[in-house]
């Protein structure tokens, strides 16, 4: 048996523990907070935030293999366990130049993989590098996108600056790292979950349409209304993406189709992510059990997807409580073919995931799908918000 620490407890760690159990591992979890939801189906948990090295000392101590459900991690200090045999999948050297999103950009670009253009902002600027900085985007020209290098998700740390005078806010005075890129005019985003195995095989679920509002995904349909050569070229990126990293592990790719049909990356999740959701009721092997595979050096499942399409809606906080919304979640229930997740966090808060449902269809419409998700959007939400 296979004992895999965590290094996170979120609902991404939490959704592993049904593959744990069917695949004879069990998980142990870092993780702040008690309440976290991975703590119900770990075998032991380490509270201790997810940067803290000394307690991943600890949980390296109880595990075969370490694995990461989030990125907010101190690489300098895992690097010392590292180097004490300390087995983290993926290795850290795969981590490494994806953290820092300037530094992902630069990666990818090296790769020869089509990026936004974009440049880096350091911190505590002066008036010439202000001038200087206004000038390149003068170039680029307005919308730019303004994004904090580290620690940003679902939408936080990424502002869409329209003119000079909000640039100028933004960036002075300037306490951080920013990554400033060309806005893209999307016709639509998309993803894609890769994985890669210890023998180097890498396997891809089918390219989704993401679908994001206030820059946090709202929905997904499975699989992307695109052309048969659009969704070659992002299975290509993820295998020269996945084997130049040399990674062991479920990735999540988000990318950009530009009104002119090309395909550009447009960030890099070095974990489980949420465009994968689907996968736990719509296809043979879902994401977290695929990760659990890879990082055990298990023979990678089928990523097939068993129905004609699926769409996936997140159920997003929109007040603060501590209400479980139970009536909600019963009416979303009789919606036919819907699977719902609830991820049992014991505050909600605007913005935060607290489940997902998962609808699956008997064809390929969008449209449909669509219908759907708003349908389980205007039970979800008070007629305010929706």
């Amino acid at each position: 048996m296979k004992l895999v620490g965590i290094i996170g407890g979120g609902q991404l760690a939490w959704m592993m523990g049904d593959a744990a159990k069917k695949l004879g591992v069990d998980l142990l979890v870092q993780t702040p907070s008690k309440n976290d939801p991975a703590v119900s189906i770990a075998q032991e948990a380490v509270f201790a935030p997810v940067d803290d090295a000394a307690s991943t000392a600890v949980l390296a101590k109880k595990s075969d293999v370490i694995t990461f459900e989030n990125e907010f991690v101190n690489l300098d200090a895992l690097s010392t366990l590292e180097k004490q045999g300390v087995c983290f999948r993926p290795r850290l050297a795969a981590l490494a130049p994806l953290l820092d999103k300037y530094h992902q950009r630069c990666y990818l670009q090296e790769l020869s993989l089509p990026v936004p253009n974009f440049f880096a902002v350091e911190e505590n600027l002066n008036t010439v590098q202000l001038q200087n900085i206004q000038s390149k985007i003068e170039h680029l020209g307005f919308p730019v996108v303004v994004k904090s290098r580290r620690h940003g998700y679902d939408g936080q740390g990424t502002f869409i600056i329209k003119d000079g005078a909000s640039l100028k806010e933004k960036l002075t005075p300037n306490p951080s790292l920013f990554l400033v890129e060309e806005f893209v005019p999307f016709e639509r985003e998309l993803a894609i979950i890769a994985a890669r195995s210890v023998e180097g095989k890498v396997v891809t679920y089918p390219v989704v349409e993401t679908q994001q509002e206030q820059q946090v995904c709202r929905r997904v349909i499975a699989p992307a209304e695109i052309t048969s050569n659009q969704a070659a070229e992002i299975e290509a990126i993820a295998h020269t993406l996945l084997n130049s990293l040399q990674a062991v592990g479920v990735f999540g790719i988000e990318l950009f189709l530009t009104p002119d049909g090309k395909v550009l990356v447009n960030e890099i999740a070095p974990r489980t992510h949420n465009s994968g959701h689907f996968s736990l009721d719509a296809c043979e092997t879902s994401q977290f059990e695929q990760h659990l595979r890879a990082v055990c050096g298990l023979a990678l499942g089928n990523t097939a997807i068993k129905t004609p399409s699926a769409v996936m809606v997140n159920l997003l906080g929109y007040e603060t409580s501590h209400s479980d919304y139970q009536s909600k979640r019963q009416k979303m229930a009789e919606i036919p073919q819907s699977y719902i997740h609830w991820y049992g966090k014991t505050e909600s808060r605007p913005g935060r995931k607290l489940g997902h449902v998962t609808v699956l269809l008997d064809s390929q419409n969008r449209d449909e799908a669509i219908a759907i998700a708003h349908t389980i959007e205007s039970i979800w939400y008070p007629s305010e918000f929706f």
